[in-house]
């Protein structure tokens, strides 16, 4: 039976499909990690433009795609610098979910599309140093806070906090800015439960399809301990079979 090459929206995407049949393509790390080396505080976060709201922020590393973007176009080149072909968008909890505790819904849109553009200039100045090395951004797609597979109270074990269709909704508007700032391929990414991946997957597919777009999807899951299970109970196999749906 031959495979049929999937056909990418993208010229970047065929080519960054056509090098991985080559070789291993190298991602970049942690951001978090990296943003706490800069030792931000509050100020920092707020910048000028959130000056005189009443929640606290700091902490809310997504912001400062908006607040601080030279600390993220750093961080980005230095992943470039230590040798990664794929740089992630500083994403993680760029989603409405994840903003509710900051209040700060609104910006969702923003923030990815701002956080994808800074990685786009940072990946596009540095193929232009090295053709022959191109660099991709990969769109970031978290976990969220919530689970939409177990209840966080263990007195109400039939209790969601989030709906499958709420998770869905937050994962479309993220894409849709991802998409507007210029990504190479999709990451939904450390991901404990499988129907929150899912979510993000039906997401993808109901983006393609209305925009006449396709791009690459990567899936990167969690195991929590030694039993080799995601938090959510399933071994690595289970998990890649509840996702095989889609063309990872």
């Amino acid at each position: 039976m031959t495979k049929v090459r999937t056909r990418y929206t993208s010229p970047r995407a065929s080519q960054l499909e056509q090098i991985a049949r080559k070789r291993v393509l190298v991602l970049d790390g942690a951001m978090g990690t990296m943003i706490q080396e800069y030792q931000l505080e509050e100020k920092d976060y707020r910048s000028t433009r959130f000056a005189d709201i009443e929640q606290d922020v700091k902490g809310n590393n997504e912001l400062l795609s908006i607040t601080q973007p030279q600390v993220i176009e750093a961080i980005h080149k230095a992943y470039f610098d230590a040798g990664a072909d794929i740089i992630e968008t500083n994403t993680f909890g760029s989603n409405a979910v994840s903003q509710a505790d900051y209040r700060m819904e609104e910006l969702v849109y923003e923030m990815n599309v701002e956080s994808a553009r800074i990685a786009r200039k940072a990946a596009d100045e540095y193929t232009g140093k090295t053709p022959d090395k191109p660099r991709f951004v990969a769109g970031a797609l978290g976990p969220t806070p919530k689970t939409a597979s177990l209840s966080p109270d263990v007195n109400d074990p039939g209790f969601r906090a989030i709906s499958f269709d709420e998770l869905m909704e937050a994962y479309y508007e993220q894409i849709r800015g991802l998409a507007e700032g210029g990504v190479d391929i999709f990451l939904v990414e450390t991901i404990f439960d499988t129907l929150n991946c899912k979510a993000a997957l039906y997401a993808l597919d109901r983006y393609f399809d209305e925009s006449g777009t396709k791009y690459p999807v990567m899936v990167s899951g969690t195991i929590t301990d030694a039993s080799g299970r995601t938090l959510s109970g399933q071994t690595v196999e289970a998990f890649r079979i509840s996702t095989q749906h889609i063309d990872l």
